[in-house]
């Protein structure tokens, strides 16, 4: 027996307050995938065109699993791996979501660490990237644009510059914005690609630790403190975003681009590259798929009315996508008025795109280093944010499963390490090709293809094995009243298609692996494409594998050894009324008493 001491400390927390879980599933959920990645994904798509899409896979795909996750997470109270004894077949979706989510965290601080470099470099009176004065500026940067010479031999046209290095063949290279040159140049500091990573570059290590140190003083002490951080950090990039709007709509050619924003090209439409993209951006934004909004929702209580909130959160969530895209095109907008290119044309369709048009507007405002380090400091909020919450998810997911690290100080040396081993990984994305390592990761680890097929196993677990309508009781059984039937309609028929549609959209069109900066493009080799495959077949496999483990484990006939592993492991609060009869207890038995395996009768609950 536990002596109380030990219970206590074995005792899974909660959330302060009700605004504690709201908060930090805002800051989890409206990210760097609100900031950074939805303006750049939708500029390569085509602007106005990309948001159609986005909105079906957002209805019919992201809500959907998002709820499905916190309504799983609260039910079971339990993280990314515990919560699957709902299904204990499909508890290899908890050790999949588990790795993506240790990967994610290895890669996602770096978009951190580049904000925290820009926000180091704007304590200075003249910001660095206004201007041609450097040392790493070239012959090529410019502030005086002058309308591109067409004919000009410096449009170059699929050339080959260096092995797998193609020059741009829209770019005028003859003339360079200075903030591009500093994004590349300076801050990148590239290699010609991924066999070349050469010398860590320090100043980025720097900043890459410092942000390490804050993260782990974010979450050492768990939910309680990581609740209280984000009633700042949740809050103050609207205000930025707002500032940062104000000045972009005011800029000449704006209106232009705001009109690419919003205005779709139909002809896009027929693209599936804008529908494969729209898809993975839904998942990768709303954060599922990785384990952490289970872990998020466990901390929930259990009749902690979760279904009003989340459809808050994805309203915050979206909104923020659809307002950081404002202040990205009314910016790009001017820059392409200012360099006489067409909005498509005026910057890489890259990440790196938002550390290219937010600078810029920065640099264009009164007192522009002030408003730069308001700025940066309001984008390291987010990414942290985001960044905790994944650490956050990880480390439940492993504590839960080995309840000792609760006690003492276990838990906060558990981070420790955790934090110094992921730091030491992430030094191989500051070398001079860490943007071509960190896309291998961006592109494999944590979107596209590992996050649709976790979405595919959650579906097929809770709606076809445990029962669509055995999760819609037990919904109501934790909030009061069900859900609206749409959402049983998503995860039983929709969102599965959803995810298998895309990913063999993804099979039958494949090509290899590019990256696009300002003057040439880069084609990755086969070998580094391949590492990244190994990351998402490792995650991948841990579903298969897992099931096949648990079968061979069971005992009996194959019928006696299926219905082992597909029978829920739930404590007395979690059962339905008709449950404890099927068991043989009655509605006021003592909830202390171990209660007994399902009947056959309430096994299979899976029709619509």
């Amino acid at each position: 027996m536990m002596d109380e001491e030990q219970e206590e400390t074995d005792e899974r927390p909660t959330w302060g307050s009700r605004a504690d879980g709201v908060l930090v599933l805002v800051g989890a959920t409206v990210g760097l995938g609100n900031f950074w990645r939805f303006p750049y994904v939708c500029y390569r798509n085509g602007g106005g065109a990309f948001l159609i899409p986005y909105f079906i896979c957002l209805v019919a795909g992201g809500v959907p699993v998002f709820f499905l996750e916190i309504f799983l997470g609260q039910f079971m109270s339990q993280g990314g791996i515990g919560c699957w004894k709902i299904c204990p077949i499909f508890q290899g979706i908890g050790f999949a979501t588990t790795v993506i989510c240790f990967l994610l965290n290895i890669y996602y601080i770096i978009i951190l660490n580049w904000a925290a470099y820009f926000f180091g470099r704007s304590f200075t009176s003249v910001l660095p990237w206004s201007h041609c004065d450097n040392p790493w500026n070239t012959e090529y940067c410019t502030t005086n644009f002058t309308k591109p010479d067409t004919g000009s031999a410096a449009n170059m046209t699929n050339m080959t510059l260096d092995g797998n290095m193609t020059a741009s063949n829209t770019t005028n290279i003859t003339q360079i914005s200075p903030v591009v040159e500093f994004w590349e140049n300076k801050v990148l500091n590239m290699s010609e690609g991924v066999e070349d990573l050469g010398e860590v570059q320090w100043e980025l290590a720097v900043c890459l630790l410092c942000v390490w140190i804050v993260v782990y003083f974010c979450v050492f002490k768990g939910v309680k403190s990581t609740g209280k951080v984000v009633y700042f950090t949740a809050t103050f990039p609207y205000v930025m975003l707002t500032v940062l709007l104000i000045r972009g709509v005011t800029l000449e050619g704006a209106a232009d681009g705001l009109f690419f924003y919003l205005n779709p090209d139909w002809e896009k439409l027929k693209d599936h590259k804008v529908w494969i993209d729209a898809g993975t951006q839904i998942f990768f934004s709303y954060a599922i798929g990785l384990g952490c909004m289970t872990a998020l929702g466990s901390y929930n209580k259990f009749h902690n009315d979760s279904y009003k909130q989340s459809i808050l959160i994805a309203t915050v969530n979206s909104f923020t996508s659809l307002y950081s895209g404002l202040v990205v095109f009314s910016v790009l907008g001017f820059m392409a008025k200012e360099q006489g290119l067409h909005i498509k044309d005026v910057a890489a369709s890259g990440p790196g795109l938002v550390f290219i048009a937010y600078p810029r507007a920065l640099s264009l405002m009164p007192l522009a280093p002030l408003w730069s380090c308001l700025f940066f400091f309001m984008i390291i909020l987010v990414g942290l944010d985001s960044q905790f919450v994944g650490v956050e998810g990880f480390v439940t997911a492993v504590v839960d499963m080995i309840p000792y690290l609760r006690r003492g100080y276990n838990r906060e040396l558990f981070i420790a390490g955790l934090c110094i081993f992921n730091f030491l990984l992430g030094l191989t994305m500051v070398t001079n090709g860490g943007i071509y390592v960190f896309q291998i990761f961006d592109y494999y680890s944590a979107s596209g293809i590992s996050l649709l097929f976790m979405s595919f196993f959650e579906c097929v677990a809770i709606a076809w094995i445990f029962g669509v309508n055995r999760f819609y009781d037990s919904i109501e059984l934790m909030i009061g009243y069900k859900p609206l039937p749409w959402f049983k309609i998503c995860w039983t028929v929709l969102t599965p298609l959803i995810a298998v549609g895309i990913f063999l959209f993804m099979c039958v069109t494949w090509s290899p692996m590019e990256f696009k900066h300002f003057t040439a493009t880069y084609y990755f080799p086969t070998w580094a494409e391949s590492i990244g495959w190994c990351m998402v077949v490792v995650a991948i496999l841990c579903v298969p594998v897992t099931a096949v483990v648990k079968i061979c484990q069971a005992k009996g006939t194959f019928r006696e050894r299926w219905q082992e592993v597909t029978t829920p492991q739930l404590q007395y609060h979690q059962l339905r009324p008709k449950d404890k009869l099927a068991r043989g207890l009655s509605i006021d038995s003592d909830p202390s008493t171990p209660p007994p395996p399902y009947s056959d009768v309430q096994q299979y609950d899976t029709a619509l």
